[in-house]
């Protein structure tokens, strides 16, 4: 094997027209670049690891804003590290046999020539630039943009992918990003619209309606997801068959689908409790016989 393995390496020095003890310094010298580009590698990780943990708050239940910031940095940060790192150690490889100034010449020239057919590539690393330094949404947010709508999975200089509601994963350019719709950010609101009959005393049914809000931000299961005081807002409309009325929850990020699922089940035990009628629409239907419709025809033939 070790016969083979110098036969190896004297073809490649004849090919590269290097004698075997020159080839086996070049080869070191190579050897020495990957391991550093390992090495630098490791040190990239290493602190993507240590900025996610700095932004930790140490409750996995929820996901602050500092902490989607945080994975959203370091999913950058590996990104851009390991594009960098590999380029520049296979360049230093390349220059290691031969000599690369020529032909970094020339593939400025070729770059340049490049540009002016990836218009739209560099138009989604700027866009993307420019979404990480203004923070427009981050990993973790539930967010609508270019007609999808859905939880941002990861996010690079280039595209943003963000999974729907039915699990199917969305990879969108940066560069066709033109409206952000971010519902997670900061705090949300839940807006429940309840209608009661005609027939109802709407001051009683707004009475019974701000009483279970009320019990509902005493919940101490529920009042970790509240950021202010629930309220009725009043009668909102007046519809073909139910007196609408509003009532809205400040919620913290992300929760008011949660809240506003519960107020609406309080609601529909309450109202029932209470007597209180949630109409539906009816329909009447009049069946006559065919005794009564020979009665009618009879009717009219007399008449006329």
């Amino acid at each position: 094997m070790l016969t083979s393995f110098q036969e190896s390496l004297e073809s490649i020095a004849r090919f590269l027209r290097l004698d075997a003890a020159e080839l086996g310094r070049r080869l070191i010298q190579v050897a020495v670049i990957w391991l550093l580009a390992w090495v630098a590698w490791w040190v990239v990780k290493a602190i993507a690891r240590r900025i996610e943990r700095s932004a930790d708050d140490g409750d996995p239940t929820t996901l602050t804003i500092r902490e989607q910031r945080g994975q959203t940095i370091s999913q950058l940060l590996r990104s851009v590290g390991r594009m960098l790192i590999i380029s520049l150690a296979l360049l230093s490889t390349l220059d290691v046999f031969v000599n690369i100034g020529p032909f970094l010449a020339g593939a400025g020239i070729l770059g340049l020539a490049f540009s002016f057919g990836a218009q739209s590539l560099v138009k989604d690393v700027i866009s993307g630039f420019f979404i990480q330094v203004e923070n427009q949404f981050a990993v973790g947010d539930l967010i609508e943009v270019a007609g999808k709508a859905g939880v941002v999975e990861e996010m690079t200089l280039r595209v943003v992918m963000i999974r729907d509601g039915d699990g199917v994963l969305h990879i969108i350019p940066n560069g066709q990003i033109t409206t952000v719709s971010n519902k997670t950010r900061s705090w949300g609101r839940a807006v429940v619209d309840v209608g009661v009959a005609y027939e109802t005393d709407v001051d009683r049914a707004l009475r019974v309606l701000k009483d279970e809000l009320t019990r509902f931000a005493a919940d101490p299961v529920w009042q970790a997801r509240l950021s202010g005081v629930p309220e009725v807002l009043g009668v909102e409309g007046l519809m073909d068959s139910a007196v609408l009325i509003r009532t809205r929850a400040q919620t913290t990020a992300g929760s008011q689908w949660d809240v506003a699922r519960e107020l609406r089940r309080r609601f529909k035990n309450r109202l029932d409790q209470e007597g209180i009628e949630i109409p539906y629409p009816k329909r009447t239907l009049h069946v006559r016989s065919s005794e009564e419709l020979t009665r009618g025809g009879a009717a009219r033939a007399l008449a006329d």
